[in-house]
């Protein structure tokens, strides 16, 4: 399956609105919040397209002016395509964006429930920095994350 990365646009609210309604029981944003990470927000969407346009997956970080912590806001994986890599892909693809406007570590917070987000994110280098009780609308725990966005150097030999 052939998938294109990109920047969302403002006109893609719809098909944002649609995936959420379809990916997440609870917990969606609604339609007046996803205009606002699109249009207002210090925040950076990027799609995930499948070639003849369905969108298949998206994710949103959040800027914090002064700050170069980047939070993965939603992260969201269309249900046909989990399994496939584009989480893998998309996230690595976020990672990129976040060093580009200046961020040296990606924080977030995942439902204790979701195994297989938990997994992905651990693969990826996260590491769990705290519980958080009560934390969804429908009273499921929640961990927060984080990953240091800064590639380890190499120790620099030193000349005998």
């Amino acid at each position: 399956m052939s998938v294109t990365l990109r920047q969302a646009r403002p006109q893609d609210l719809d098909a944002l609105y649609r995936l959420e309604q379809l990916a997440f029981s609870g917990d969606r944003f609604s339609r007046r919040q996803l205009w606002h990470l699109l249009n207002r927000a210090h925040a950076e969407t990027l799609l995930a397209e499948a070639e003849d346009g369905r969108l298949l997956g998206y994710g949103t970080l959040l800027f914090r002016r002064g700050s170069r912590r980047a939070r993965l806001y939603s992260f969201c994986v269309h249900p046909e395509a989990r399994g496939s890599g584009l989480g893998r892909r998309l996230l690595e693809a976020l990672e990129r964006l976040a060093v580009a406007q200046g961020a040296d570590a990606l924080g977030l917070e995942v439902r204790a429930d979701n195994r297989i987000a938990l997994g992905l994110y651990r693969r990826m280098g996260f590491r769990l920095e705290r519980w958080l009780d009560d934390y969804y609308e429908d009273g499921c725990a929640g961990w927060q994350m984080g990953k240091s966005l800064v590639a380890a150097e190499d120790p620099v030999e030193e000349a005998s």
